[in-house]
């Protein structure tokens, strides 16, 4: 089963969220664990799409406890660390999915890439090198449709 990470700002757009939220339902299709920071914003709405069709979701929270935790998580997993639970939210995954941008989204987005965990992006943060070009390894959709295929592809259960 894949276990598939989706972050973004805690805050967001109305076109983030609704982005997040057909990420979420398409990876419960497909089968997949929605991976999540577990609070609001972009980590709710993915966590609303998956479990409204049937999905689990896992929400790695940074708190010591599940206070503020979003109410359509499966799991909540305090782990008192604040942001350094980005890092587990990431090496859980099997791929993650950024939709939207904040700096917390930032610091995911480059421990997977770090920990060679493959990245889809979905708007959000575009990652130059210092001559202007994209750096190589991310990989961006244009809709949430695509960013499910291609964080899913390859995986013989995906």
């Amino acid at each position: 089963m894949a276990q598939i990470a989706v972050c973004g700002p805690s805050e967001c757009t109305p076109e983030e969220a609704e982005a997040a939220r057909e990420v979420g339902r398409l990876l419960a299709e497909r089968g997949a664990v929605v991976l999540c920071g577990g609070y609001g914003g972009v980590m709710a709405a993915a966590a609303a799409g998956a479990r409204a069709a049937g999905g689990i979701v896992v929400g790695i929270l940074s708190g010591r406890d599940r206070t503020g935790a979003n109410p359509h998580l499966t799991v909540a997993i305090p782990t008192g660390m604040g942001e350094a639970r980005n890092a587990i939210i990431v090496r859980a995954a099997d791929a993650v999915i950024v939709v939207g941008g904040s700096w917390g989204t930032l610091s995911e987005l480059a421990l997977a890439r770090r920990g060679g965990t493959p990245v889809v992006t979905l708007g959000g943060w575009r990652v130059l090198d210092s001559s202007g070009r994209p750096v190589p390894g991310l990989l961006a959709a244009a809709d949430p449709a695509e960013a499910v295929r291609l964080a899913l592809a390859g995986r013989p259960d995906g």
